[in-house]
């Protein structure tokens, strides 16, 4: 039965150190490269009937490093936690990122998150891995560290996608450009947002097109501005969907939201948590002459979303 675990560097003395395969990284967004580590991690677990660990951060190690500079996120902590349970691993340790554990040595890393808590027997990472203060240490020190201790160390090469390799940097850049196709090759699955729905102005119900104003965490990307398809659920249920991410310029609107119309739903979703996906990128957002101009595009819209999603 799989397990997670919460703590700092000093909580992991309560883990029981068996054999394990473990991996480590930020793990932003679950994508395909570190769908590979993952699985690389689990395989080497079962053939040494050893226990495979994925070791993820909370918070960034930027918000504590460089207060303001962490990346917006793809994924919500618990929305990650149950990305890397579904992969397959049976234990993941969501460490506590602090100042404490960011000093450090690369080989106080391995000591004390490695080897003593979890029984490290195999460390799976990319080959771009950094760990340690001031990030000192790479696979080579993991691979020496690893003759000290009795571990071995597999460095997976990063998996690439038309040339670019797969990463949580890249995945954000594409989605805040826009790029919803490649972004959602690289994560394996079409990205989402989630978040309550509030009041909004109401205007979407007077034109006859009624809109779902989706509160998205303030740390957490939206992609760039425009109109997508995709789909909207709430308590099990999902529909098709038109979402609006922008500023509403006809309107002259000067606050970004993010606005989905749900194609026939008939449901109150005020206060309900709401998942909006977007699976295809249908227009820029653009200003409108008037209502009849808008109203007819947002119609338009709907039928391209009903070919390309149902």
């Amino acid at each position: 039965m799989s397990e997670v675990f919460h703590g700092d560097v000093h909580d992991l003395a309560e883990l029981t150190p068996v054999d394990s395969a473990v991996t480590i990284g930020n793990f932003d967004g679950v994508h395909r490269g570190h769908q590979v580590l993952l699985r690389r991690a689990v395989d080497a677990a079962h053939d040494r009937d050893a226990r495979a660990v994925a070791v993820t951060f909370d918070p960034h190690p930027a918000a504590v490093l460089r207060p303001g500079s962490e990346p917006p996120t793809l994924l919500a902590t618990d929305e990650r936690v149950a990305r890397l349970l579904e992969v397959g691993v049976d234990l993941v340790v969501v460490l506590t990122f602090t100042r404490e554990l960011s000093q450090l040595t690369p080989q106080a890393f391995v000591r004390d998150v490695l080897v003593r808590p979890m029984g490290a027997r195999r460390v799976i990472v990319g080959t771009n891995f950094r760990f340690g203060h001031k990030a000192a240490g790479d696979v080579v020190t993991l691979v020496q560290e690893g003759e000290q201790h009795g571990f071995e160390v597999e460095a997976v090469t990063l998996l690439e996608l038309d040339g670019v390799a797969i990463s949580s940097t890249a995945v954000r850049e594409h989605l805040a450009a826009g790029r919803i196709d490649w972004a959602n090759q690289a994560l394996g699955r079409p990205y989402h947002v989630r978040g309550e729905v509030v009041p909004g102005d109401g205007r979407g119900r007077t034109i006859g097109v009624p809109t779902a104003n989706v509160d998205v965490p303030a740390d957490r990307l939206v992609p760039a501005n425009g109109v997508y398809a995709g789909t909207a659920g709430a308590d099990g249920r999902r529909w098709p969907a038109v979402t609006n991410v922008g500023l509403r310029p006809t309107f002259a609107g000067t606050t970004r939201t993010v606005e989905a119309h749900l194609l026939d739903a008939d449901a109150d979703l005020y206060g309900h948590q709401l998942e909006v996906t977007f699976e295809h990128r249908l227009r820029d957002e653009r200003r409108f002459d008037g209502i009849d101009a808008l109203v007819a595009q947002i119609h338009a819209d709907i039928d391209q979303a009903r070919r390309l999603v149902g």
